[in-house]
């Protein structure tokens, strides 16, 4: 009972206490009132409302302060045990906190947003985590001047001495900021996306993964990743498997012997093409085949059968099956696909050619 009488007599513990009460209430209600707006259809109906609603949890928790704080300050005034340092203080503390949670809100906000947009924009989705830090940085920067000027610094000696500063920095983070502007322009350019098939310039073949800050990651086949510098990949020569489409055409190198029946070799080639792009899974069933003889060869007459996969990493498959197939149909034609062949033709050799 004697703790409470000195509460009750004393104006900065009473003052206290009120605050602390009052604080705790705004934020259970706080709590409370998210939690029912978050299960309201409100929120699948318009996601922007439920990208600010995420990004005010932790702002809102600095309005609750920055109210219980001007709440101090005119309990103190009320009890007249406050003075006009004190007061300027407390004014200029709710001023920060305010400009804080809207500095938290813009930044989280922007955040949200950016995730919300690139999981429907593929070229957004490429660069998530560039512009994700921009905006951030960018929010922060501004907000900083901002509290600066409210403080009464003024900001003018700050901007001149951060542009001198920015070259020096802009020296020194040479490399970093090229590659950091380099990753900037694949994003704008869009040569390679992630989920991109690609192969670089020094022959190593895999998924784009991410484009980062400094650098972009590529999975290999052998499940291992290649690091490329953002600089270096936008100078180097890229194959992009994937664009403008994933689908590509396989060509097959064929051989048939110079007796076979070239019309009959091509259209037993052109059935067993047509087959397999129906039947296997990773085949463009309404791409039509063509054959194209090209060469006589010093044992064969050869020719190109092109096939369709839908995409780079399944053509070996399709070509395989293709080989397969046949394989086994030209035996059924006896048609003969050959070995390597040395004929010695004496009679061309012995002939008398008749002087000129």
């Amino acid at each position: 009972m004697h703790y409470f009488s000195d509460i009750a007599t004393s104006p900065w513990l009473l003052s206290i206490a009120l605050v602390v009460a009052s604080g705790l209430t705004m934020y259970v209600i706080k709590r409370i009132t998210l939690v029912r707006i978050g299960n309201s259809r409100l929120l699948a109906e318009h996601p922007l409302t439920k990208i600010a609603l995420q990004a005010l949890r932790r702002p809102l928790s600095l309005v609750i302060i920055a109210i219980n704080l001007g709440l101090l300050s005119v309990l103190l005034n009320h009890y007249e045990v406050s003075n006009n340092k004190l007061d300027e203080a407390f004014d200029l503390s709710v001023k920060i906190v305010i400009m804080l949670s809207i500095m938290v809100f813009a930044e989280r906000f922007l955040s949200y947003l950016i995730v919300h947009v690139a999981a429907s924009s593929e070229a957004l989705n490429t660069s998530k985590s560039i512009v994700k830090g921009s905006a951030k940085v960018l929010v922060i920067g501004i907000g900083s001047l901002v509290i600066l000027g409210t403080l009464g610094i003024s900001i003018t000696p700050i901007i001149a001495s951060l542009g001198i500063t920015s070259l020096a920095v802009a020296l020194a983070l040479q490399p970093t900021l090229e590659n950091f502007f380099s990753g900037v322009q694949l994003v704008i350019d869009k040569p390679i996306r992630v989920g991109d098939y690609i192969e670089l310039e020094s022959g190593e073949q895999g998924f784009m993964e991410r484009i980062g800050w400094r650098s972009t990651w590529i999975k290999m086949l052998p499940n291992n990743i290649v690091i490329m510098p953002n600089s270096k990949l936008s100078q180097s020569k890229i194959i992009n498997y994937y664009y403008p489409e994933k689908e590509l055409s396989v060509p097959v190198d064929v051989g048939v012997h110079y007796n076979s029946d070239l019309e009959h070799v091509e259209r037993v080639t052109l059935e067993v093409a047509r087959e397999i792009l129906k039947s296997h899974k990773w085949g463009v069933d309404s791409y039509d085949p063509f054959v194209v003889y090209h060469t006589f060869d010093s044992s064969s007459i050869n020719f190109t059968v092109m096939l369709r996969a839908e995409e780079y990493f399944n053509r070996f498959f399709i070509k395989s099956a293709f080989i397969k197939a046949l394989h086994k149909r030209f035996s059924d034609e006896v048609i003969v696909i050959p070995y390597p062949i040395r004929a010695i033709n004496t009679s061309q050799e012995n002939s008398v050619i008749p002087p000129s």
